[in-house]
């Protein structure tokens, strides 16, 4: 037998028993996590010589069959530990927003959350020699943080940068699969909603399979922030439109093969006149509260309203004429800007000044309306944008107008919304400086 057929072989026997290490992990994490195995029969592994690691697409786990039997030798625990890891990431949809975020620090960001449901659901089968480092750092993390899903993580880290010495321990306790294969996200082939749906079912089955378990609300934390609605803020404001008559023809009820024939056969003279009239759905009238308490920062405050004037004036949203009144607050009304143009907004934005950072109360904002429109300043008040970090007094009678609460990230600590306005969780990366 030559040399080359004795390396063949020893390669088939390589990959053989890198195929048995990477079964006995998966069976072990079924038989712990039951709730786990629409997950874990979604994602079949594939052989890749040469990577010297292991890393999913989201739709495939790709291994190094050297590397597997080279680790598994060192540590036979954590074969098993990064395939829960990387199983992780695509339950929670980390792959899915990696193009929308700071990389390098959403890459850290996704793996302490998943670092910290695996330690926090206590299982020994995937257990490893540094776990005691581990958790004393994720204590600290959690100290400053709170709950550490990927968003706050990430959220956190962009608002208090790591030096490099800190960003490489975090890398030494925290890395253990490759994210070069998330992206480019149009690429995956399976989606983001199919793998909402499997943390949907993973949710649901937590009930059943975890009642007394040890981590199944750290689990439970970081899945609701995956199978939340994310909401389209150009959606939302479709709600401040108003039907109103605006001069312009209507094409969806003319006719211009009648109109043409008139004009060739008659001169000047067509046979069917246009329609000068048509209804649209147009913003007149609304106002955006802005809360200047001290949680609302100043420049996430101006990058809100300019996206929302940006989006309300676009693709035929205005009216010639518009009343729109900026109001901003605190635990009272301390300035009202009106803007009856796209000039005004712009002088505001350049010019205007942020005033308040008190405590914050929803319900003078409410009255000052009220005062507003017996005075005859609105014709039809369609809606207000009150854009909150949530914590105040709402009132509790309901307005006569379509009311938005607007927050930004999610926080369970907040009070709920009045049952007649609409809550809505926006993204904090939308509103941020770009850097």
């Amino acid at each position: 037998m030559g040399d080359s057929e004795q390396k063949k072989k020893r390669e088939q026997a390589g990959s053989a028993l890198a195929a048995q290490v990477l079964q006995l992990a998966h069976d072990d994490l079924l038989m712990h996590l039951r709730f786990f195995d629409t997950a874990l029969a979604k994602v079949p592994w594939r052989e890749r010589n040469g990577i010297g690691c292991m890393a999913t697409d989201g739709a495939v786990c790709y291994y190094d069959p050297v590397w597997v039997l080279q680790t598994y030798q060192k540590e036979e625990k954590r074969i098993a530990r990064i395939y829960l890891h990387m199983l992780l990431h695509c339950v929670f949809a980390h792959s899915f927003q990696y193009e929308k975020l700071e990389g390098k620090y959403w890459d850290l960001a996704a793996d302490i959350a998943v670092e910290n449901v695996i330690l926090d659901m206590q299982l020994t089968d995937v257990s490893l020699e540094q776990d005691a480092d581990v958790k004393r750092k994720l204590k600290i993390l959690r100290e400053d943080i709170g709950p550490l899903t990927a968003e706050r993580i990430y959220r956190y880290f962009r608002h208090n940068p790591l030096t490099e010495r800190e960003e490489q321990e975090l890398h030494a306790l925290f890395l253990q699969d490759i994210h070069s294969l998330w992206r480019p996200a149009e690429n995956y082939e399976i989606g983001l909603e199919q793998w909402k749906k499997i943390s949907e079912r993973i949710k649901a089955d937590l009930k059943s399979f975890t009642k007394a378990r040890a981590g199944a609300e750290t689990l439970e934390k970081n899945l609701e922030e995956t199978t939340r609605d994310r909401y389209d803020y150009s959606e939302i404001l479709q709600r401040f439109t108003v039907m109103g008559e605006d001069i312009t023809v209507n094409d969806e009820e003319f006719d211009y093969i009648y109109y043409t024939y008139g004009l060739e056969r008659y001169g000047n003279l067509p046979l069917i006149e246009p329609l000068e009239y048509k209804e649209t759905h147009k913003v007149r009238e609304f106002v955006i509260a802005i809360d200047t308490s001290a949680s609302c920062r100043g420049s996430v405050v101006r990058n809100f309203l300019r996206k929302t004037y940006s989006i309300l004036k676009s693709s035929e949203n205005f009216f010639h004429k518009i009343n729109v009144h900026i109001i901003q607050c605190d635990n009272e009304v301390k300035n009202d800007t009106k803007v009856t143009s796209e000039e005004e907004f712009e002088n505001f934005m350049k010019y205007g000044k942020l005033t308040g950072f008190g405590a914050t109360d929803f319900r003078p904002v409410f009255t000052y309306l009220e005062e507003l429109k017996s005075q005859g300043e609105f014709e039809n008040l369609k809606g207000l944008i009150y854009f909150t970090d949530g914590y105040g007094i709402y009132p509790e009678k309901m307005p006569d107008y379509d009311v938005i609460f607007a927050f930004l990230d999610e926080d369970e600590n907040r009070t709920a919304v009045p049952p007649w306005s609409l809550k809505v969780v926006l993204e904090s990366e939308e509103f941020e400086d770009e850097h």
